[in-house]
């Protein structure tokens, strides 16, 4: 039986396997989570996202796709990078925003990482409301592993007190 909890708090100081990084389809940093993960983990990170640009991922990752690197500086075993759709460009559609959460637990499974935490995808400056990302989150994370395993645990790290007590909602329910 797979666990799933929210905590506040940061997510590039976890001890789980695996951190899934909010990115943006560039791969190449950026802003609140993204930019956060990336300073944390050294340049390591920033080049393996570089590699994975000149490779199979030219034209960049599409929105609710996932894919692993390496940590770098972080204390974990990989950096899983998902591209969560952002409302402000149009991109409404809920299942965009759950299959962030579904491929990044299937390249965990990949990777073999027994424990993922996750940010609030698409939350902030991506304008989905704090509400609908704690919904969209919980019952696609449940799902999944309801249906597949393969992961012990799941943490939903959270920035803020307003996040966590919206996931705390929804995992109580």
């Amino acid at each position: 039986m797979s666990t799933i909890e929210a905590v506040r708090g940061d997510i590039t100081t976890q001890r789980v396997d695996a951190i899934v990084n909010a990115a943006n389809s560039g791969l190449l940093g950026g802003g609140g989570v993204d930019g956060a993960i990336h300073r944390a983990a050294g340049p390591r990170l920033l080049e393996e996202c570089r590699a994975l640009r000149a490779g199979s991922l030219r034209d960049g990752l599409p929105v609710g796709d996932a894919v692993a690197t390496g940590a770098g500086r972080l204390p974990c075993d990989f950096v899983i990078h998902t591209v969560g759709p952002n409302r402000h460009a149009g991109q409404t559609d809920p299942a965009d925003l759950a299959r962030c959460f579904t491929s990044s637990l299937a390249v965990a499974r990949e990777v073999g990482a027994a424990s993922v935490a996750f940010p609030a995808i698409s939350a902030g400056v991506y304008g989905w409301a704090g509400a609908d990302v704690a919904r969209i989150a919980t019952e696609a994370v449940r799902a999944d592993l309801a249906e597949r395993g393969g992961v012990d645990l799941v943490r939903f790290v959270l920035f803020s007190e307003e996040l966590l007590e919206l996931f705390e909602a929804r995992l109580a329910g």
